[in-house]
């Protein structure tokens, strides 16, 4: 990528590392948190629903001061984690963990949808038979809902991608910190001859988003035949 800049190389690789290590630490949360919504029932379940949901509909920024109040120097949590040497306000880890957050509705509503397809008799079944619950979800609830898997995955990596709000309220604008894809495409469309920087950083985001999701609909159809030829 040749006709990238150092700036705008940077941009794009660190929302890459970004979006990469938000999705593969959110998942097996978003996996426990879909499944708990599809088949428990508890005291206070659609109080959870709609906290989980919450960044759906909170604008960004809020979600943002949300976590620079929690996670900051000065928050309750940022506060213990800095003792343990953890500073997650003005990082990259920091932005990673605020497009995680605004990337795991998606995600769980996505896996959600797979589980609530699954008939429950299959799983009872498989108890029957004496298997514990996590090895009935390891070998019949999980490949089952592969495809959703896939795609709230991918789903929650191209939000990632595309954070912007949270990000830049949780973490600033920091050039080869904090600075992804989105923030520098602001930053410099509020910089005299920039336009062309960000003009590029535009085609780089599309053709990301449409290679997630492309790539979504290869992996989900292709688990989709394989339990389907099992």
């Amino acid at each position: 990528m040749e006709w990238l800049g150092a700036e705008e190389w940077q941009a794009v690789a660190l929302s890459l590392r970004v979006s990469f290590w938000a999705t593969l630490v959110a998942m097996p949360f978003a996996v426990l948190t879909a499944f708990a919504l599809a088949r428990w029932e508890f005291a206070g379940k659609q109080l959870f629903n709609g906290l989980v949901h919450l960044p759906l509909i909170l604008p960004p920024v809020v979600t943002g001061y949300l976590l620079l109040l929690t996670f900051g120097t000065q928050g309750p949590v940022g506060g213990l984690l800095q003792e343990l040497g953890i500073v997650l306000a003005f990082r990259w880890t920091g932005a990673a963990l605020a497009a995680a957050i605004m990337g795991f509705p998606l995600m769980v509503r996505a896996i959600r949808l797979s589980i609530e397809a699954v008939d429950p008799k299959l799983e009872q079944a498989a108890a029957t038979l004496g298997a514990s619950r996590p090895w009935v979800f390891a070998t019949v609830t999980l490949p089952l809902i592969l495809p959703g898997v896939i795609a709230g995955s991918i789903l929650g990596f191209a939000k990632a991608m595309g954070e912007f709000g949270a990000t830049i309220t949780f973490v600033s604008n920091i050039p080869g910190q904090t600075q992804t894809l989105p923030s520098a495409v602001y930053a410099f469309l509020q910089t005299p001859g920039g336009e062309a920087a960000a003009a590029r950083l535009v085609m780089i985001s599309i053709a990301i988003a449409m290679g997630a999701l492309l790539l979504s609909e290869f992996l989900a159809r292709r688990a989709a035949r394989r339990i389907g030829d099992g």
